[in-house]
């Protein structure tokens, strides 16, 4: 048994403030720091050896994966204080491109709450200028083939700190949702979801309590 944790950056400050994010750098709250504080707390109650951190190219998954492994015994990890991981921007947030920036109650306003659904919730209808989920699962995907999925068939132990979407895209590749139920998945900020696999294969998967 091997297991993936996956977990979505604490709340940042665009979170905070209900605005669309996307791929914008912004830092996380005192409360995100908290949250990656006691995801940390979490996994290391686990006491499982992590053998390889992933996270996006974005300070808020970056940061939570550092404060979160500094809560554990995970010291390997570390070279002169810093945490050795691997940031590609695969695993950044979807482009919600025009609307990157807007207070999401505001655009509900001028766009019609029904139109800012399906930007949000709709697997294949993107923002303007933006990506849709499919976009996300379609550059996630090899990403993911080439070098998380090959840590899985070797039976390493992984963390992966990245943004609700890019986790989505996992979900679905990994095939715990369809394209008709992924859109409608809420993750939860700074909350650690252990998934456990025997010979490669998902077996089962717990938020971590």
């Amino acid at each position: 048994m091997n297991y993936l944790i996956l977990l979505r950056h604490g709340q940042s400050q665009w979170n905070f403030e209900n605005r669309f994010t996307g791929c914008t750098d912004v830092e996380l709250t005192e409360s995100g720091i908290s949250e990656a504080e006691e995801a940390g707390k979490l996994i290391d109650k686990l006491e499982i050896h992590i053998d390889r951190v992933y996270t996006s190219n974005l300070n808020r998954a970056i940061k939570t994966a550092i404060i979160a492994m500094k809560q554990t015994k995970q010291t390997h990890l570390y070279k002169e204080e810093n945490l050795i991981f691997e940031k590609n921007e695969a695993l950044n947030e979807r482009d919600y491109g025009n609307l990157v920036g807007l207070n999401k109650n505001e655009t509900k306003k001028k766009f019609g709450a029904d139109q800012v659904h399906l930007w949000r919730r709709s697997f294949s209808i993107r923002p303007p200028d933006g990506e849709s989920l499919e976009d996300v699962v379609t550059r996630v995907t090899p990403y993911f083939q080439n070098k998380i999925n090959n840590d899985i068939l070797q039976n390493k132990n992984i963390l992966i700190s990245a943004h609700g979407n890019s986790l989505r895209a996992l979900f679905f590749i990994l095939g715990m949702y369809d394209k008709d139920k992924i859109s409608t998945v809420e993750i939860p900020t700074g909350k650690p979801l252990l998934l456990k696999f025997e010979r490669g294969k998902l077996k089962d998967y717990n938020y971590i309590n």
